[in-house]
């Protein structure tokens, strides 16, 4: 166990384990802004109607693949609030969990409106997602309160990373400046969910480097 995780060891009941599903965000930190209203909808409508069928079909794919993960977090948030307790700690994570989902939701509704712009169908949510991955790499669990949140913040940490190396595989202007600002607000929830941490007593740096990417993806996440 990391040095800085004793502090809040004490801060939560462990409770037992259940079955688990997600490759993306559980829940976490700070309301983003919405960018369905900042961005335009229809601004992105009218830039992919007129790009070439095969950059629609490449942009409509990556887009797909993250309203995957946009399904997956909002899945998540409402699997998670049923494992919080009702402590402080429990509703302090619960409190970024609601903020956070309503910015997925926002995602969601840009993305999926994005691809049927292009011509495609956009994914639809699935029942149940896996987190096993994460949960065998000790990057969190649902077993407390706290390990639920340093789950959360190994998800948005990769959501932040593949939202920035996807968006530059996107062909359409209006789509990568989307899909950076999509980005960027999953570091700010990986941030405020440090910043949660530090507020409940670790001794940590909200943001511990000046870059999120897999070179430095250590720096972000907390082990369990």
């Amino acid at each position: 166990m990391q040095n800085e995780e004793m502090s809040l060891s004490k801060l939560s009941k462990p409770r037992n384990n259940s079955s688990l599903r997600s490759r993306r965000a559980i829940l976490a930190g700070a309301s983003a802004a919405g960018l369905a209203g900042a961005l335009g909808i229809s601004l992105l409508g009218e830039k992919a109607i007129a790009a070439t069928p095969d950059d629609k079909k490449n942009d409509a794919a990556i887009l797909n693949n993250a309203l995957f993960y946009e399904h997956q977090a909002i899945w998540a948030y409402s699997f998670a609030a049923s494992k919080l307790t009702n402590t402080d700690v429990g509703k302090a994570v619960l409190a970024l969990a609601l903020r956070n989902q309503n910015d997925h939701k926002q995602h969601r509704d840009l993305l999926a409106a994005a691809v049927r712009s292009l011509g495609a169908t956009p994914v639809q949510a699935e029942s149940s997602y896996d987190l096993s991955s994460y949960i065998n790499q000790k990057e969190g669990n649902i077993d407390s309160d706290v390990n639920i949140a340093k789950l959360a913040l190994a998800l948005e940490t990769d959501a932040a990373i593949a939202y920035t190396l996807e968006a530059a595989k996107l062909k359409t202007p209006a789509l990568i400046t989307a899909g950076a600002s999509i980005g960027t607000a999953e570091s700010a929830h990986a941030a405020a969910i440090r910043a949660t941490f530090k507020f409940l007593g670790m001794n940590l740096e909200i943001v511990p480097a000046a870059f999120v990417s897999n070179d430095n993806r250590k720096n972000w996440v907390l082990t369990v």
